[in-house]
Parts: C-alpha cells; sequence; structure tokens
C-alpha cells in the first residue's frame, strides 16, 4: 500500500488541493489524516468535506475537538480562539458531531497515526524532542507512528535503547527499528519552509517520505483578510512560522 499521510491543514483549502494533486500524480492509495483539519485557515467546511468525500480516516486534533467544543480553548493563543470562534460561526450543525467524534488514535495492519503523541493522546503534549519520544515508543504494536501537531516535520527512530533523529527527509523501514514519523503541517508550516508539508509511506518499498509542495499562498491569505480573521494567521503562512 501507498499511503499519503497528512496533518494540520487548519483549514488550507489552497495547500490541500495542492498536497491531493500531488497524490494523485505519485499513485497514493489511501489518505489518512493526522488531525487538525480545521482551525487558522479559512475553508474549514472546504476541507473537512474533502475527508469525508474521499472517506479519509481521521484522528482528532486539538483544534478539531476545541470548534466541536470537546475541548476547552481557554488555553489557546488569543488568534487560536478567535479562529475557533469564527469557525463555530462558520459550519453548519452537523460538522460539530463529526469533530467530536473523531477519535485520537487510528490504527490498521501497518501504521498508527494520532494527533501529538501515543502518551495520553487526549492532551496533546507536544512530542518535539528526543527526550519525549520513548513513552510513545513503548507503546507502538506497529513500526510506524505518524503524528503531527508541532507543524515541523521530523523522523525519530529507534533501535534496541537508541533513538536518534534521522537527518534526512527519506528513511527505509528496516524490521529491527521503529519510527515516530511527525509528517508536518499542510496548511501552517512552522519551520521557515512556506510549502506544505506531508508524507507518503510505501509499504512494499519500505520507503517514507517527507515531501513538500508548493501551493498559491497568496489566494490562501486573501481569503484569511476577508473572513475577517487575525492578519497574522495570513501573514505566517509566507513565513513558514
Amino acid at each position: 500500500m501507498r499511503y499519503a499521510i497528512l496533518s494540520d491543514i487548519h483549514g488550507n483549502l489552497e495547500a490541500l488541493g495542492a498536497v491531493a494533486d500531488e497524490c494523485h500524480q505519485q499513485h497514493v492509495g489511501k489518505i489518512l489524516c493526522a488531525g487538525d483539519t480545521v482551525g487558522y485557515g479559512a475553508n474549514p467546511k472546504e476541507c473537512l468535506d474533502f475527508l469525508q468525500k474521499f472517506k479519509v480516516p481521521s484522528v482528532a486534533g486539538n483544534h478539531d475537538w476545541a470548534v466541536g467544543g470537546r475541548l476547552d480553548a481557554s488555553y489557546f493563543t488569543d488568534n487560536g480562539k478567535a479562529a475557533i470562534a469564527w469557525i463555530r460561526s462558520n459550519i453548519p450543525f452537523e460538522y460539530f458531531n463529526y469533530l467530536n467524534g473523531l477519535t485520537t488514535v487510528y490504527k490498521n495492519e501497518d501504521v498508527i497515526v494520532t494527533h501529538a503523541s501515543l502518551n495520553t493522546p487526549e492532551y496533546f503534549d507536544y512530542l518535539n524532542n528526543i527526550t519525549k519520544a520513548p513513552n510513545t515508543f513503548t507503546l507502538m504494536d506497529r513500526p510506524v507512528c505518524f503524528i503531527g501537531h508541532t507543524h515541523v516535520p521530523q523522523i525519530f527512530i529507534q533501535q534496541g535503547e537508541n533513538i536518534v533523529y534521522s537527518h534526512t527527509a527519506e528513511v527505509e523501514v528496516i524490521p529491527e527499528c521503529k519510527y515516530i514519523v511527525n509528517v508536518g503541517s499542510v496548511g501552517q508550516p512552522r519551520d521557515k519552509n512556506s510549502m506544505a508539508s506531508y508524507c507518503i509511506y510505501d509499504t512494499d518499498s519500505g520507503l517514507i517520505q517527507l515531501r513538500r509542495v508548493s501551493y498559491d499562498i497568496v489566494t490562501a491569505q486573501q481569503k484569511i483578510l476577508a473572513a475577517g480573521l487575525p492578519k497574522a494567521l495570513a501573514t505566517r503562512l509566507s513565513l513558514g512560522k
């Protein structure tokens, strides 16, 4: 199977469209989503429609649950809270049920997907360094776990007692190792690269690829401003932070 794993789309339809086009070009057989389809961007409904139209399994992100009302968003930034309030006023009621119904972990025969970490996934802690990786590796019953949440693509590899970062965007899965793959963000990258980020995992070849795709940032920014969302949410898209 050739999987594409997307995360943190955050209502950015232009970025999602560009990634979806490349998935088609790359002959992806199944798309999975690691959460936060909504938040920040101006097209939350359309991005949720994409998941449902193409039957994309998705786990819950903190913004998904916050919009649905299942998670208290009082700890969000002011811009984040403003976006949550705007989304709640601009999506139909039935989408709230969908968002609240998302679970924190998805598994199939090949992979695990969660938004932040497998260790108390409902708290959405940031797995952003090696010291936080062991708690998730311990809970893995598949060789590969895909995450998002930090908006920074990254691969952690465990072999025996050792855990290291991958220094490349492409790794080959080998039986004696486990892999935590942060697929980055489709809709709001934060690694100083404005291109949409996602991952392809080919189970036949064992190859994991972190990929980048350019998209129409200007249109995404214009939509944010036209919606009356905070200007900073538009500005940051071209900065990749």
